[in-house]
């Protein structure tokens, strides 16, 4: 790497004056690396693509930051608030009399196995108008009815309570459709209700609140490892559509040996975008603008091994989370690979922060999210930073296997000055393609 030759300038914190509620935060930006780089009189080394990046702790009050490189002088003043003692209790359950009855008017709302609002303790995804029945509420939520020994729980904020309603549904049969890419199951139903689709052998269907079921639990038992002849599972969806819900669960693909590629849909999502800048870099780039490189290269990558390419965005354009997975799944996509750089929070080293992290939710997406891993670390030399279960609104695709890649750290120096090379971008986009092929080889 040439040295290149910065005038001081900090891009993190953003503010010459600033409040920072932590015990320490970090200094990230760029500075000429032939000059002497000191903050408050200590020595800071310089990569020689001219980032720097220093953690530095905080006192309660004010704290002053003098930055020095050569000539250069900026001043900082980060004020730590007094910290406050906020004893939380958990609110009490309480529960009704009688059931209440309610309709989500969020499209998409999470029902969860627990009254948290975060991780992956969803259930599944319901859409508006879907009816609920209630029997409780904590901590913001609606303890919601799942047949006669199971509980779910949705936000407040999700559902209109409705004057009346009905607590069980008919099941009036189902249809079985055969079609060339899909196992297609539609359950003919009196309304809409709560369900979950659990992934396994067998791969389970439930349908809650279900009349003259056991436990009001109508259940069905699919035997996906015989149906797809011992493949794994490669995608799956359920929708009503009115009265009747609809399950579609992905045949398997057929693998060519020489391109085992040829014309699979795959989906590539450049993070953030327009509006959203993501995190900003060490010398300033902007984490959208490579997000978008390391896409293009993929793209071009994945075309020459026969793949069909879907671009969420082939330029700096804002895409909303949801219209994202719209996207891939109206092209029918069967992977989902969203590219991003990641950051920290102020209490963490970025010196002790580097390498490569991928994200999935589904567990059907876990052995995609290895072998890309597995490629990644052993081409590029990034640092293994583990495949990690995680709830993010994109890999929650489940028409296909979805995974989110942290390339690396924008604000860690040289995992900065790798990330923004033209020749790393290019290598990185063929490390995954080796990845999802290496996968669909041994799938």
């Amino acid at each position: 790497m040439s040295q290149c030759a910065y005038a001081l300038n900090v891009v993190y914190p953003r503010n010459a004056e600033v409040q920072i509620n932590s015990s320490s935060t970090f200094f990230a930006g760029s500075a000429d690396a032939k000059k002497k780089l000191t903050i408050n009189g200590k020595p800071v080394n310089v990569h020689s693509s001219g980032g720097f990046a220093l953690s530095v702790p905080l006192n309660v009050g004010e704290n002053t930051f003098i930055l020095k490189s050569g000539e250069d002088t900026l001043i900082y003043k980060i004020t730590r608030p007094e910290p406050k003692n906020l004893q939380s209790y958990p609110r009490p359950l309480i529960e009704y009399d009688g059931m209440k009855y309610g309709k989500v008017c969020r499209e998409n709302s999470p029902l969860r196995s627990t009254p948290i609002n975060s991780g992956i303790n969803r259930i599944s995804h319901l859409q508006k108008g879907i009816p609920v029945v209630i029997d409780a509420e904590k901590n913001g939520f609606y303890r919601v009815v799942l047949g006669t020994n199971k509980d779910g729980w949705i936000s407040v904020e999700d559902v209109d309570i409705t004057n009346s309603g009905t607590s069980l549904v008919q099941l009036k049969g189902y249809d079985y459709i055969d079609t060339d890419e899909f196992f297609v199951f539609v359950f003919h139903l009196s309304k809409p209700t709560t369900w979950e689709l659990v992934e396994g052998e067998p791969f389970l269907i439930k349908l809650y609140n279900i009349e003259d079921q056991p436990d009001n639990t109508y259940v069905m038992d699919f035997p996906l490892h015989q149906a797809a002849g011992g493949k794994k599972l490669m995608g799956y969806s359920a929708r009503f559509s009115g009265s009747d819900f609809i399950v579609k669960i992905r045949k398997p693909v057929l693998v060519k040996n020489k391109r085992p590629l040829q014309n699979l849909k795959i989906a590539i999502d450049a993070g953030h975008g327009g509006k959203e800048n993501g995190t900003i870099g060490c010398l300033g780039d902007l984490e959208k603008d490579i997000n978008l490189n390391f896409a293009k290269y993929l793209e071009s990558e994945l075309k020459s091994r026969g793949a069909e390419v879907i671009m969420i965005r082939d330029n700096d354009s804002f895409v909303d989370l949801a219209k994202r997975v719209e996207l891939a799944n109206d092209e029918n996509a069967v992977f989902f690979i969203s590219i991003h750089g990641n950051s920290i929070p102020d209490s963490l080293d970025p010196l002790k922060n580097s390498g490569t992290e991928i994200y999935y939710y589904y567990n059907q997406s876990k052995p995609l999210a290895d072998w890309i891993m597995n490629s990644m670390v052993l081409q590029l030399g990034m640092k293994n930073r583990c495949v990690r279960q995680q709830s993010f609104a994109v890999v929650r695709n489940t028409n296909a296997l979805s995974v989110l890649i942290e390339v690396g750290y924008l604000i860690n120096p040289e995992d900065n000055a790798r990330m923004i090379d033209k020749n790393f971008q290019k290598k990185t986009a063929k490390a995954i393609a080796d990845g999802i092929q290496n996968f669909m080889s041994k799938y």
